[in-house]
């Protein structure tokens, strides 16, 4: 990869691209009405609107996706001009959660039962600001390369938004992609990365057993489908754990299970819903398969009948090496080696891997907890979920910062 563009004179000279106070504090008060007015996955519209109309006023030209939420936004593009090089983009997520906000705040949510409890409301805020500083760059003829915004729908609905927004056309012309992801562990001020996988994939699986039901007092006569709910919930996962390389990391984890609807009768139906996770794509992709012949073994042992849905989500985040030293080297440029660590793979799932299934990219984990605090963390997808926004300022200077690094380097 070239890094040896100079926007501005001598090898040395610090890079143009940083946050004026003025827009982080606009930036600061858009993601607080973004996170007043959360929306869920494809019904963005509010959003798409407040983002189409800010990148207008700063003389781009973006373009809502043809579901009519999110949008892309080309900048330092000639569009009387031959097609530019292989493009940059910088990817948020805009979506909320469908979960209660819990916060005594001033921006807490005006909708009931509506969260942006992930974060989204901080990346969608990060690329909007990287946007407006590239612009004005561009305007200055400080911009090396062109670069595309994509603002995603719809990433928490699996397979995740991002499946049709590569449908739509939005890598068409990119090179390499980047993204951040908000990590309530990890001090305002720093990234976590790692070259590799740095997420799981994660699938949904629904199971439903049937079988003959009747008294209580006679379950011999039965499929006792209680027992067979319960040891599908405990042996699935324990089955498939000695099928499998453990380095794999397959994990199976229930979060419903209903049967029945009275003491005294056992029920003729049974359901049980939850996620498969997996570290290893390899093993990801023989997933279903397994997953079935565990659930079928288990449920025969007990009479029940079984029918599986298992629902595809998203494979692992795999980090390209190039890329991720591209953010560590944007990074240290900014704000110093000791601003980037090195972090472990999670079980969570993130859309942003289906980029990386077409093209090179990287995800970073963008560090939103207060430096000092020693409380413990405010996790993801809880209604309390908040963060320092200081973050905000740290990724807009991350992305225009990978952006001036990586000029000319996709060829």
């Amino acid at each position: 990869m070239s890094r040896n563009a100079e926007p501005e004179s001598g090898p040395d000279a610090p890079l143009p691209g940083t946050l004026p106070a003025a827009l982080e504090a606009e930036l600061i008060a858009f993601r607080r009405d973004l996170h007043m007015h959360p929306e869920l996955g494809n019904q963005e519209f509010r959003t798409t609107a407040a983002l189409k109309e800010r990148l207008e006023r700063e003389g781009l030209a973006p373009r809502v996706l043809p579901a009519g939420t999110g949008l892309i936004c080309d900048i330092g593009v000639d569009p009387d001009g031959p097609p530019p090089g292989p493009m940059l983009a910088l990817r948020a997520d805009i979506d909320a959660l469908p979960i209660p906000d819990t916060k005594t705040v001033p921006y807490r949510s005006t909708v009931p039962d509506r969260a942006h409890a992930c974060g989204h409301d901080v990346h969608t805020a990060v690329v909007l600001g990287a946007g407006v500083v590239l612009a004005g760059l561009a305007r200055e003829g400080l911009l090396p390369r062109p670069v595309r915004l994509i603002f995603q729908p719809a990433e928490e609905v699996l397979p995740g938004g991002a499946t049709d927004a590569i449908e739509a056309g939005v890598l068409d012309g990119v090179g390499r992609i980047i993204g951040v992801h908000c990590d309530p562990r990890v001090d305002v001020g720093r990234i976590g990365l790692r070259q590799g996988a740095i997420t799981s994939a994660c699938d949904r699986l629904e199971i439903s057993l049937d079988g003959p039901g009747g008294h209580t007092a006679r379950p011999h006569l039965t499929t006792d489908l209680v027992t067979a709910a319960a040891r599908v919930a405990t042996d699935v996962p324990a089955l498939l754990a000695r099928r499998v390389d453990t380095r794999a990391g397959l994990a199976v984890t229930f979060g419903r299970l209903h049967a029945g609807h009275a003491c005294n009768v056992v029920p003729q139906h049974a359901e049980l819903s939850g996620t498969v996770r997996c570290l290893d794509l390899d093993t990801w992709r023989r997933a279903p398969d397994l997953v079935h012949a565990a659930v079928d073994e288990v449920a025969a042992m007990h009479r029940a009948k079984s029918a599986i849905t298992y629902v595809r989500g998203v494979p692992p985040v795999v980090n390209e090496p190039v890329t991720t030293e591209l953010l560590t080297d944007a990074m240290v440029s900014r704000r110093g080696a000791s601003s980037v660590q090195t972090t472990e793979q999670s079980l969570g799932g993130e859309d942003f891997s289906w980029y990386l299934e077409q093209i090179p990219g990287a995800l970073a984990r963008l560090g939103v907890r207060a430096v000092g605090d020693t409380g413990l963390p405010r996790d993801l997808h809880q209604g309390d979920f908040d963060v320092d926004e200081g973050a905000i300022r740290v990724g807009v200077e991350l992305f225009t910062a990978a952006v001036l690094l990586d000029a000319g380097a996709a060829e």
